[in-house]
């Protein structure tokens, strides 16, 4: 099927923009004026008048959770919630619509303290037994790094307050010693471990319902953390039957701690690189530290607003540096959640250990690396280290990181400039369901360092914004880079993938603040549409 796209304006790469593209068997077969490409097209060929409008290669973001999309969509929703008040009555109201059976547990997230204006404090296990005592209700905090349990869950988990918590997790505690119900890091999968056992249909399902969402935000390639040692035979399983009809093209990034996992899916026959166009295994993913806003970062002095902790480290120097050079051993790529500029130092640290004199042919890389001084910032240049960051976090770190690590840190921190002009290979991506998918609002923080409600007015820390081209290029160039398919990916030129985004404004030339009244109005995933609006 051969589809041309005219009345286009058509983004090549910075300076360079065409009219038309021809799309022939899922690959771009000419770019160029609308004269010439008509005239290369076959006479049955499908025309799409673009009536001007704006488009991009459809959009790759470096690192998410696909499947963690799904099962929000599909579970108590309280991302944004100004009250604790509100998330009572929103999970009552799931509970209540829903009618999960008796001995159920009730799943959710996106809770954030900071956002509470009736009391700013964490959630406790008392406000979730308000709700209920009879059904179990988890509801993680909207970074992933922290939830709280109600009574009834933390009893299904075998937890009570004389428990010791796993290494690389915590448990809180109120002033009697009880169990608040707050939990952190690795402590948390225990809670895992007390949702009902998902099938492959089940996953199947929630895949979709996550891929939808995808593509009506542009999204055409997802690099997810979705494999981890409980359920990765399912949960590939899932994807080799929802990738017979793609949508979204997936590059996974596989959850490891521990060299026996690792070793048995490696003993499985999977390892980067392996699969196809839609659907290939990526690199090991790792983590070492956990959020900002939970204090949970591990950084290299105390918090500055509270001087009892420098963070959780979830691996040690010694377990990371291990588990570096098994992957190095097996040809793997590694990428490592880092966020605090201790764990960014430990990371660093560890991959010099597997790159040598300048080069870094795994293409190892850092995900989230928020909170960074310069000389940090420059060691991803002397290894080409990649950077794969998230400009939506500014939205609401901004309120809280001078308070978390100081002034002058945090002027070097979020460094997407910096790291552009020293050559990193930077890309961009949402750590969805963390933030929502949509590019637009990652753009508009990449090119503003302003929060969705437009402040602080001259931008935070405006020196490292980066404009729109760079940040496209992020989002698309950039991330096929980080799965190794720069060759074939991120770009609208002959012989590259037939994925494309048609946007409803004209974000090379608006004003940046302007940039979110932008809508996707069509994506096209391997030459054929998705999604249109």
């Amino acid at each position: 099927m051969a589809i041309v796209i005219y009345n286009a304006k058509v983004y090549v790469e910075r300076d360079n923009f065409a009219q038309a593209v021809l799309v022939e068997d899922g690959l771009i077969r000419a770019v160029g004026t609308n004269e010439e490409v008509l005239a290369a097209a076959p006479a049955d060929a499908e025309r799409y008048d673009a009536a001007g409008r704006t488009v991009v290669p459809g959009f790759n973001d470096s690192h998410q959770h696909l499947y963690s999309v799904g099962t929000n969509l599909e579970s108590v929703d309280v991302h944004g919630v100004t009250s604790i008040a509100d998330v009572k009555r929103i999970t009552r109201a799931f509970i209540e619509k829903n009618q999960p059976a008796p001995g159920s547990v009730v799943y959710g997230s996106g809770w954030n303290q900071d956002y509470f204006t009736d009391e700013s404090r964490l959630l406790t296990r008392q406000d979730l037994d308000e709700i209920s005592t009879d059904l179990a209700i988890v509801l993680e905090r909207a970074c992933g790094h922290i939830l709280v349990a109600n009574t009834r869950a933390i009893e299904l988990a075998g937890i009570t307050k004389d428990s010791t918590p796993v290494a690389g997790g915590a448990f809180d505690y109120d002033a009697d010693g009880e169990l608040t119900g707050i939990f952190r890091e690795n402590a948390c999968n225990a809670f895992t471990a007390i949702k009902a056992e998902q099938t492959v249909e089940m996953v199947e399902h929630t895949l979709r319902t996550a891929m939808a969402h995808a593509a009506e935000c542009g999204v055409t390639s997802v690099q997810t953390m979705d494999v981890r040692p409980a359920d990765w035979p399912v949960m590939l399983e899932a994807y080799k039957r929802v990738q017979q009809d793609p949508t979204v093209r997936v590059y996974h990034q596989c959850n490891f701690q521990d060299p026996e996992s690792f070793q048995r899916f490696l003993d499985a026959g999977y390892k980067t690189g392996v699969g196809d166009a839609v659907n290939k295994i990526g690199p090991l993913k790792l983590f070492v530290d956990g959020s900002l806003g939970a204090r949970t970062a591990l950084m290299r002095e105390p918090y500055c607003d509270d001087p009892s902790t420098s963070g959780i480290a979830t691996l040690t120097q010694q377990e990371f540096n291990t588990l570096v050079a098994m992957a190095a051993e097996h040809g793997c790529q590694v990428v490592t959640h880092a966020i605090g500029d201790g764990a960014i130092e430990l990371v660093l640290n560890g991959y010099d250990t597997v790159c040598k004199d300048g080069e870094n042919p795994l293409r190892l890389g850092v995900v989230h690396c928020q909170i960074t001084d310069r000389p940090l910032v420059e060691r991803f240049a002397e290894n080409d280290i990649l950077a794969l960051v998230q400009p939506i976090f500014l939205h609401y770190d901004m309120t809280v990181v001078e308070d978390r690590v100081g002034k002058e840190l945090s002027s070097t921190s979020y460094a997407f400039e910096s790291m552009r002009r020293l050559g990193i290979h930077m890309s961009f991506g949402t750590d969805s369901p963390v933030e929502d998918m949509d590019p637009i609002d990652n753009l508009y923080c990449a090119v503003t360092r302003k929060n969705l409600n437009g402040q602080p007015e001259d931008g935070f820390y405006p020196g490292e914004c980066v404009d729109i081209c760079d940040a496209v290029d992020a989002y698309t160039a950039e991330s096929a880079y980080v799965s190794f398919e720069e060759d074939v990916k991120g770009r609208i030129k002959p012989g590259y993938y037939a994925d494309l985004v048609v946007l409803s404004e004209d974000i090379f030339t608006m004003p940046a603040d302007e940039l979110r009244r932008t809508k996707v109005d069509a994506t096209m995933m391997g030459g054929r549409f998705v999604y249109q609006r």
